[in-house]
């Protein structure tokens, strides 16, 4: 179990990491938050990375296998998933995604991205 403690700094870090619109807190979200071993963080980390809406981050939780929407953590996912069907401005999340259908090597990886754009294109 980890420490509550330590989940709310860590909160804190990703708030803070997702406010920046600097490129380079992407990359920061993606190295420390989503690969951590605690679901709770890479969610948090999943939302920051979508709740951002720019391509890189989009990029991180829709193409990369064992990450957002294809996190093997069904609440990862899931949380994911959730995030992207609320965002306001759905376009370059839609084209990432046809981007991922139409050209990822992962047979995994495209399917799910194939089911999140009907998903979306219903929302």
């Amino acid at each position: 179990m980890v420490d509550k403690k330590i989940v709310r700094n860590v909160k804190n870090i990703i708030d803070g990491l997702a406010m920046h619109q600097n490129p380079e807190s992407v990359s920061v979200l993606e190295d420390i938050g989503t690969n951590s071993k605690v679901d709770e963080i890479r969610e948090m980390t999943a939302k920051a990375l979508v709740q951002k809406n720019m391509p890189e981050s989009l990029r991180v939780v829709i193409t990369n296998r064992g990450k957002g929407i294809n996190d093997m953590s069904t609440g990862v996912a899931m949380c994911t998933i959730n995030e992207l069907l609320s965002l306001e401005d759905k376009t370059e999340a839609i084209r990432i995604l046809e981007d991922t259908v139409e050209n990822h090597s992962d047979e995994e990886v495209r399917d799910n991205a194939r089911s999140i754009k009907a998903l979306m294109a219903l929302s």
